[in-house]
């Protein structure tokens, strides 16, 4: 009983974020904006109170993983999508692929899970890569 007296109380409304769910909706922040953007711009547009401290970490993540631009402006910087959320997307399944040693098996089980129209756009944008000259 006093355990439950001692134990912080958990707001049962409070859900916590999934992994890159936050950089999608900095993503998505961005992405609305006709001009580079202070952190303290999208940090204003962002649903729920996120720290400042917590919207430039996000912002240098997707710096690193090349989803967003930023320039020097004054002591600050300001903010530019590269990609969309596709392209994130893209860029983590990158990371994954990079990470594990027998890229030919990861590749073939994650070929073999497609559903059957998944698997027909990509043979058709292998085709169109193919025939552009990407490959």
């Amino acid at each position: 009983m006093d355990e439950e007296l001692n134990a912080p109380a958990r707001d049962p409304r409070v859900r916590r974020r999934g992994q890159g769910e936050l950089e999608a909706q900095v993503l998505a922040v961005l992405q609305g904006s006709p001009e580079p953007v202070t952190a303290g711009w999208v940090q204003e547009r962002l649903d729920g109170d996120l720290a400042y401290t917590t919207v430039m970490t996000i912002l240098s993540r997707l710096h690193a993983k090349s989803a967003v631009s930023r320039t020097r402006a004054g002591r600050s910087y300001l903010w530019l999508a590269s990609s969309g959320p596709a392209g994130l997307a893209a860029l983590r399944m990158r990371r994954v692929l990079d990470s594990e040693d027998d890229r030919d098996a990861v590749l073939a089980s994650f070929v073999s899970a497609l559903l059957p129209h998944d698997e027909d756009l990509l043979r058709a944008l292998l085709d169109s890569a193919s025939d552009d000259g990407g490959s």
